[in-house]
């Protein structure tokens, strides 16, 4: 089974977007794969809190310009 595991800061992304790379990771999969893993992906979208991860010594917040703005 393919399994893609994603993470995300919390908010970055909307529902749309979310089921965007849900459908473009697949299809990518399948490309490699053939057809018959389709019906066995996963793709994990994980949200990580503000604060919750950092790098290079620093606590990441996401920046307000980088949060979705239409969670349609």
């Amino acid at each position: 089974m393919p399994f893609v595991n994603i993470k995300t800061p919390e908010a970055a992304l909307s529902k749309a977007q979310k089921q965007e790379i849900v459908h473009r990771m697949t299809e990518m999969l399948v490309e490699y794969m053939s057809e018959a893993a389709r019906p066995h992906t996963m793709v994990l979208i994980e949200e990580v809190k503000d604060g919750g991860y950092g790098r290079a010594d620093e606590i990441f917040v996401i920046p307000d310009s980088y949060r979705a703005k239409d969670d349609a």
